[in-house]
């Protein structure tokens, strides 16, 4: 379950992250507002992970899952750029989190 609540968390993280983008340093209150919720929620799941999992894995994970939805909105939604060292880039970034979650027990 530690996992389930891990992958949760990762993606309520690419949420806020989208959200913060949109509220433009705070100044809109809506995306302001759900920047804030997704982040208690998303920290919320990740303490329920770091239950079970290796605090060093949790984070890593954690971060690396916002990391590459947040890299993926950004070409999806927002139009940023996708060339090649930014996608291999990212890549490098899946392939720790597979070898992260490989040795990981739990």
């Amino acid at each position: 379950m530690a996992w389930a609540w891990l992958l949760v968390a990762g993606v309520l993280e690419v949420g806020w992250a989208f959200a913060m983008k949109q509220s433009a340093g705070f100044t809109r209150l809506t995306p302001t507002v759900l920047t804030l919720v997704l982040m208690a929620a998303s920290v919320a799941l990740l303490s329920l992970a770091m239950k079970a999992l290796p605090l060093g894995t949790a984070y890593a994970v954690w971060t690396g899952i916002g990391a590459l939805g947040a890299f993926a909105v950004g070409i999806a939604v927002l139009g940023e750029p996708a060339n090649a060292l930014r996608v291999a880039s990212a890549a490098l970034i899946l392939v720790g989190l597979v070898g992260l979650k490989v040795s990981s027990a739990g």
